[in-house]
């Protein structure tokens, strides 16, 4: 450990950091996963390497050693999550929160989202049919945020691309601003010796700066009565403590007694008390504390009061002069990437054909930049504004391209749980051919296997699409998900 950092940790004088360095230096992380009931998260094999359930969700196992998790099928489709402990109390949040809320429907926003480990913890959490919009500035970030959240499986999610200032665009539209703010990642360096290298004193007021732009840019988002969640994964208290202050002072807002919603006093530390300011409410995890890495989350309501009825957006569009977007109805042609074209009737025949029979009305098939995705009708009014004001690289689900006269699942639609069962011909493969096809290698099928679109599954449950030509297949797998690495 640097000096600095260790001097830092003694001038802090806070008793539950006293062994923080050594336990850094000389302990090893723990090993967890969060499961997806949806998805029979509890038969994966990698389940029988669990010890003990974590304290504060239930879903999440600590495991006995760390296997090969990407040579894992089951991970890739999405059964379960490699996540650090402590990050999985945002699930228990988000279920807090929605039971002060009558469990109604909540438009959650997560404003720094990559790689997705906290925003599928939230929607965990959550009430069915809450909307879930996930953001990342970075590029190469946002692109693997998209693709592990459409592994979870949810349909009602908007994956969006850059600035949060661009949400000042929005007004007072979310109920819940989840803010995992970037920092000076004292908490990593358990596990992560670059987050030991770069970290410096300047760095921690660099990322404190960068932390009050990002709440400046995102409160007026949150509706009045809505819940900011503000964490961390350090320990300083200029990036935790102090800053939680400042959003008390500056915007009024009204910090929640989390830790006793939570009823957590026995897991986690719940108060710090700081000269010059009020005690702060907040679950800290500290390594050698906890079965987990270091996590610093806050809970602070705005002031005012959310409505408690039944969702009514109209609100959020009343200075929005555009429409909802263009259903698949009418006459009309979708043009394909060639001379060739299919009518917009098989389209929708077809995508509707493949939803379960359930849900089948809960959404809308709409145009997509070159597809159709299917969004949950009761937020379809948000979704041209959305469009119109942020950088949207995913909405709904994306469920299918259209290549001439064909029409093409994709494999977020393979993975998502609003696929019926019995929309295309099924067959289990083996762990091995799963790990081909991941691979993007080519899968044998049966002689008797029907042409056309095929759903492969492992484990029973759904892997991905090949298409049969009969005498070969193709792997339908995004390429840009494919496992590169040799086993």
């Amino acid at each position: 450990m640097k000096p600095e950092f260790v001097n830092m940790i003694a001038e802090m004088a806070d008793p539950r950091l006293d062994n923080l360095a050594e336990t850094l230096e000389n302990t090893p992380p723990e090993v967890s996963i969060r499961l997806n009931i949806l998805k029979g998260g509890e038969c994966c094999p990698v389940v029988s390497l669990g010890k003990e359930r974590v304290g504060w969700w239930e879903r999440g196992i600590y495991l006995s050693s760390r296997p090969r998790f990407t040579f894992d099928p089951a991970v890739h489709q999405g059964r379960y999550y490699v996540q650090d402990a402590s990050s999985m109390v945002t699930a228990a949040v988000a279920r807090k929160i929605s039971d002060l809320l009558d469990r109604r429907p909540l438009l959650w926003l997560d404003a720094c989202a990559a790689p997705g480990g906290k925003t599928t913890a939230a929607i965990d959490g959550l009430p069915a049919g809450s909307l879930v919009v996930a953001n990342e500035y970075d590029y190469a970030r946002a692109e693997v945020l998209k693709e592990n959240v459409a592994k979870w499986g949810y349909p009602s999610t908007v994956i969006t691309r850059g600035d949060t200032s661009r949400f000042r665009r929005l007004g007072e539209t979310f109920d819940v601003v989840a803010i995992d703010a970037p920092c000076s990642g004292e908490g990593m360096m358990r596990k992560d010796l670059t987050a030991r290298e770069q970290w410096t004193p300047a760095l921690v007021e660099e990322c404190a700066a960068r932390q009050r732009e990002i709440i400046a840019n995102l409160w007026d988002s949150l509706r009045p009565g809505g819940f900011l969640i503000y964490s961390t994964c350090t320990f300083n208290c200029v990036e935790n403590e102090l800053m939680i202050d400042h959003i008390r002072r500056e915007y009024g807002a009204e910090p929640v007694d989390l830790p006793g919603l939570l009823d957590l006093e026995d897991l986690v530390d719940n108060e710090v008390s700081i000269p010059g300011i009020e005690p702060i409410h907040a679950l800290r995890f500290i390594p050698g504390r906890i079965r987990g890495e270091g996590l610093f989350m806050a809970v602070l309501r705005k002031p005012g009061d959310l409505p408690p009825a039944a969702i009514d957006i109209s609100f959020r569009r009343k200075k929005e002069k555009g429409k909802p977007g263009k259903r698949l109805s009418g006459d009309k042609r979708h043009t394909a990437n060639g001379p060739e074209r299919v009518s917009i009737e098989d389209i929708s025949k077809a995508c509707r054909s493949w939803l379960g029979e359930n849900i089948s009305d809960d959404f809308e098939l709409l145009p997509s930049e070159d597809g159709i995705r299917a969004f949950p009708s009761m937020w379809s009014g948000l979704l041209p504004i959305f469009l119109k004001h942020l950088q949207v690289i995913s909405a709904g689900v994306e469920m299918a391209v259209v290549k001439g006269k064909d029409i093409i699942p994709t494999q977020h639609l393979a993975l998502s749980t609003i696929l019926s069962p019995t929309a295309f011909p099924k067959i289990e493969i083996s762990e091995k051919a799963a790990i081909e096809y991941l691979s993007k290698e080519a899968v044998s099928l049966p002689d008797n296997i029907t042409r056309g679109i095929v759903m492969l599954t492992y484990g029973g449950f759904p892997l991905g699409f090949v298409k049969n030509l009969g005498n070969r297949s193709n792997n339908l797998y995004p390429k840009e998900w494919r496992i590169k690495s040799k086993a």
